[in-house]
Parts: C-alpha cells; sequence; structure tokens
C-alpha cells in the first residue's frame, strides 16, 4: 500500500511531498532481534484490552502477554483491564498511567472498517487520545491498535501469517521503560 504526505522540514514552513510506504506486508510483526531487547525484569505493565472484535483482541492479548512473559517480565508485574470498545482504551490507558502500578500501558484494539464514518470517528480519537497521553504523560503509552479494512487483514495481524501486532506491542513497551528509565540514570 502506498501513501502520500507531506513531512516538515525541521525549521522552515517547507514542506516537501514524499511517498510513504507502509511495509506490514513485508515485515513480520512477531520478528525482532532478541539481543536488542532490554532486561525486562521488574518492568511493570498495563494492558488495556477492547471486548469489540474479541478473536482478534484476544490473540493480541496473548501475544503480547507472551512476549513479555518471554522477556522476564513476572506475571504478577501485568496487570489486563479490558473495556467494552477501541474508544474507550484512552480511558482505561489514562487511568492505568496515573495508578502508579504500571511503567508502560499497551493498548490493544480492533476496529475493522465499516460502510459508515464511525470507523474514522474511532480510529482517529484513540490515535489522538493516545498521542495526548504519551505527549503529556510520564508513563508510555503503546498503540496496539489494528485498523483494518477487513476482518481477514485484522486475523493476518494477530497471529496469522503477518504476525502478531501484540508481540510487537510488547517489545516496544519494554524499550521504552527502558528509554524512561535511562534518562532518570
Amino acid at each position: 500500500m502506498f501513501l502520500w504526505g507531506k513531512l516538515p522540514i525541521a525549521g522552515s514552513f517547507f514542506h516537501r511531498e514524499i511517498l510513504i510506504f507502509m511495509a506490514t506486508a513485508y515485515h513480520n510483526l512477531s520478528d525482532y532481534d532478541p539481543a536488542s531487547i532490554p532486561n525486562a525484569e521488574g518492568m511493570r505493565f498495563g494492558i488495556a484490552v477492547s471486548e469489540w472484535n474479541n478473536r482478534v483482541t484476544d490473540a493480541l492479548l496473548e501475544g503480547a502477554w507472551g512476549t513479555l512473559l518471554k522477556q522476564g517480565v513476572k506475571e504478577s508485574n501485568i496487570l489486563v483491564k479490558r473495556v467494552p470498545g477501541s474508544f474507550e482504551l484512552t480511558y482505561a490507558a489514562s487511568q492505568l498511567a496515573d495508578s502508579g502500578r504500571v511503567d508502560a500501558v499497551i493498548v490493544l484494539g480492533c476496529v475493522i472498517k465499516g460502510e459508515t464514518p464511525h470507523f474514522d470517528y474511532v480510529c482517529m480519537g484513540v490515535t489522538q487520545g493516545v498521542t495526548q497521553l504519551n505527549a503529556t504523560g510520564k508513563v508510555p503509552v503503546i498503540f496496539g491498535l489494528l485498523t483494518t479494512n477487513t476482518m481477514q487483514q485484522a486475523e493476518e495481524r494477530c497471529g496469522g501469517r503477518l504476525g502478531n501486532k501484540g508481540d510487537e506491542c510488547a517489545i516496544a513497551a519494554i524499550k521504552m521503560v527502558d528509554f524512561y528509565w535511562s534518562l532518570k540514570k
């Protein structure tokens, strides 16, 4: 898939047109270099999971959970909270981040395009909400919202031929906690 976009050039108001290549089709979401993953022992994670499209979101949760455990996170350091739909993920992430019980939050959801603009509003709301939490908070929030045109595309990204976005989100969360901790040294 190709998308055309504009990239602001630092220090100017000039925008240059660029071609942005979406590479999920060429990169398995579950592939990562184990040597590049920081030690996750002692890290604490909150995972907010949407109940909507639960066949997909349960698989995303399984991926994230399993990857965190594989990287040395104790089960007791993973707090999972479910919300009715993807739009509620931002609220759940905010509450988890403010709880003081987690070092990072992962949001997992799945929105599949339908016949109405509802898809656009939900996706935009969650994207802006997570971005706002990251810009203003001290706890990183990892964006694990699948936004697909079809159920098949979602299934390919929750353990299918393209891997599991939950795995990718868990690795990102570990790296972001390590990044934040490195600034405090």
